[in-house]
């Protein structure tokens, strides 16, 4: 490898690296606003010079500088110094001192960088220039008047969501970031942009004013508002979660979140459930844990064990979900399901419900068919990775389902079923000359009678077209619940002679059915005695004749399955609202009333039950290896008839109990039906 010299030691540095990498290989801080590790280089923010040998006798930008064999880099010179601080100068002539009432103070990139390499004073007296202020939508504050046109933002939208609203007009001192037409920026990313901005002219709209960031307790927990389990970080102020930001992964969602992801936190704030009710001639009245838990064991106790059930919802953890499946199965009832979509999955071999390539691996993919899934919907940030491999070039994408605008090229085959059975000579041909062919199957191809027929001809294309072969398994299944592949996993799935989630809700099918946080299923023709146990008064409470308050995700500890099958540990944020506990403690509180005490009484002794049952569990943050198994024996063979493969998150901004408490999830999905409905017109 090559070497060059930073401040006189001795650097190996990779080929194609700029000076101001190999500048931070050595440990050297190279201060810079526009330089961006994950964008573009654009050059034009001018604070990362350096003086470089053999050279032109002045300041040179290391962001832009390719690095050579025999370079000499300074970043510590005289002539350094004064040409950073000169920068500085420049980028403060106009910039407001508005640092005491700016969201950004505290964790201002200008401030830091003011103090560590700037001037004490300025010798420009003129007037400072004002820019008016864009719409760019419910998640974006702005104060243009604050920024130094480093095109982070400009460049992300572009590269990287997709979705290229956001531009630069005019020149020189008149030149503006504004977004295009005085539109909002229509991209499910777009409160990364926030994020990005080294100022404050870009700030988190919904959280303007609410905290100051040396406030916040600090939690580092994971999301649960798609399958991806991306690392976050919830900051709290006493007993609210006043925001959710990213942590790095590059494993799962790199540094990037989506906007559902990051600021439904609103809604765990609202429509609460913080006591226990029990329903009385018709109507909900307030109750006592002792008398809620009476009423439901006395239910539980006179029903034969095949008129009981139990459905787990789609935010569900691995802990609660594991104790309702000990108490059903001690009860003697095979009524248990965590599919509230009615998918075909959770029989056979654990990898015929992963996304086997893993996220990162995906974009190794050279081809790949999407079946009834929109991933910029439903998986934003794994719908960034393969816009990220087919800009480079090294992807060819085909999709048989819905039409949608994906932010990148791909071939568009059928609308279901029927196209399935009769796929193009060309798409099967792609697949098979392709070194990494990968399919990606979605909620929306699964579900439904046609779901295990449909699965079953995914597996034999996936086997003829060698999908899983020489280390490589490119079998995706893309998954939209938290909770779903932990419940597949621990089998909670109908057991012998059990009945499905859409059966148990069914009319006449049976006597108490528990709802464990499930609201994506319509239950409102069951006549069975419901009881609810959730943190949100959403649809699966409405109907309930006792409702049992419990945990949201931000408020417990708890493991969760992303739909890579990679296990991870959310810690908790806050304590639960009123008089709500943890899930897994009211199972364990009911199970002592029925008679059938489960063996654990803390978390720690029901995770052991837990991994000692299901070994996978006990590997946290790891990603096991591509597997082979039998493809061809997914499913079950019958007529995949014409269905129209629909996509499972019909709108991402309102998808669970907590995004419809959301405010700012309510305006997000107004904004994204608003142009359909003009369009209809």
């Amino acid at each position: 490898m090559p070497i060059a010299k930073v401040n006189g030691v001795e650097v190996e540095f990779e080929p194609g690296m700029t000076v101001l990498q190999v500048a931070e290989r050595a440990g050297e801080e190279i201060p810079r606003f526009c330089y961006h590790e994950r964008l573009s280089i654009a050059g034009n923010c001018r604070m990362c010079l350096v003086e470089v040998k053999p050279g032109p006798p002045k300041p040179q930008a290391s962001c832009a500088l390719p690095a050579a064999e025999g370079q000499e880099i300074f970043t510590d010179t005289p002539m350094v110094r004064k040409a950073r601080e000169g920068v500085m100068e420049f980028l403060l002539i106009n910039h407001p001192l508005d640092c005491p009432i700016c969201d950004q103070g505290g964790e201002c990139d200008l401030q830091d960088q003011a103090m560590g390499y700037g001037r004490d004073g300025s010798r420009y007296a003129e007037n400072k220039r004002a820019v008016e202020e864009k719409n760019m939508g419910p998640t974006i504050k702005t104060f243009m008047t604050r920024c130094i046109q480093c095109t982070r933002c400009v460049r992300f939208v572009t590269e990287v969501a997709g979705v290229p609203d956001i531009g630069m007009i005019s020149r020189g001192e008149d030149a503006e970031i504004t977004t295009y037409l005085e539109k909002a920026v229509d991209s499910e990313l777009s409160g990364n942009v926030n994020d990005l901005c080294p100022v404050g002219a870009l700030t988190h709209r919904p959280w303007q004013y609410h905290y100051r960031p040396w406030e916040l307790k600090k939690t580092e927990t994971i999301d649960v508002m798609d399958a991806l389990g991306s690392n976050i970080r919830a900051d709290a102020k006493g007993s609210e979660v006043m925001r959710i930001l990213p942590r790095v992964n590059e494993g799962i969602n790199e540094e990037w979140l989506s906007d559902v992801s990051r600021y439904a936190v609103d809604g765990l704030q609202a429509r609460r459930l913080d006591q226990p009710y029990v329903r009385e001639n018709g109507k909900l009245r307030p109750a006592t844990w002792d008398e809620a838990l009476g009423v439901v064991a006395e239910k539980l106790t006179a029903a034969s064990a095949d008129r009981i059930g139990v459905i787990a919802g789609d935010l569900q953890d691995a802990e609660s979900m594991k104790a309702a499946l000990d108490l059903f199965r001690a009860l003697g009832s095979a009524n248990t399901d965590c599919r509230q979509d009615g998918s075909a999955l959770g029989y056979g071999p654990r990898e015929g419900w992963l996304f086997n390539s893993g996220l990162a691996g995906i974009e190794a993919a050279d081809a790949v068919l999407i079946v009834g899934a929109n991933p910029r919907t439903e998986a934003p940030l794994l719908n960034t990775r393969l816009r990220k491999a087919w800009l480079a070039g090294t992807s060819e994408i085909g999709l048989v389902g819905e039409q949608a605008d994906l932010t990148y090229e791909y071939s568009y085959l059928g609308s279901g079923s029927k196209t399935l059975g009769k796929l193009p000579k060309a798409a099967i041909d792609a697949l098979t000359k392709a070194e990494r062919p990968a399919i990606i199957v979605g909620g929306g191809a699964l579900s439904g009678e046609s779901g295990p027929s449909v699965l079953n001809a995914l597996g034999a294309l996936a086997k003829k077209v060698g999908v899983v072969a020489g280390g490589w398994n490119g079998f995706n299944v893309l998954h939209t619940a938290a909770s779903r592949v932990a419940g597949l996993d621990m089998g909670f799935v109908p057991a012998e002679g059990g009945l499905t989630a859409a059966q148990m809700a069914g009319k006449g099918a049976l006597d108490v059915l528990l709802l464990l946080g499930a609201d994506e299923i319509d239950a409102s023709a069951s006549k069975a005695f419901k009881v609810y146990l959730g943190s949100h008064g959403d649809r699966g409470a409405h109907g309930a004749d006792v409702i049992l308050p419990g945990a949201a995700y931000t408020e417990k500890s708890g493991l969760y399955v992303n739909t890579e099958g990679r296990v991870q540990l959310a810690e908790r944020v806050v304590f639960p609202k009123g008089q709500a506990k943890e899930d897994w403690a009211i199972l364990r509180a009911l199970s002592a009333r029925v008679g059938r005490t489960l063996p654990y009484d803390t978390l720690d002794a029901l995770r052991a039950k837990l991994m000692a049952d299901h070994p996978t569990f006990g590997r946290i943050d790891y990603l096991a290896p591509a597997a082979s198994f039998d493809v061809g024996s997914l499913g079950k063979k019958g007529d995949l008839g014409d269905v129209a493969f629909r996509s499972a998150v019909r709108d991402p901004y309102l998808n669970n109990p907590i995004t419809r408490a959301s405010a700012t999830m309510a305006e997000l999905s107004a904004l994204r039906i608003a142009p359909v409905a003009m369009a209809a017109e």
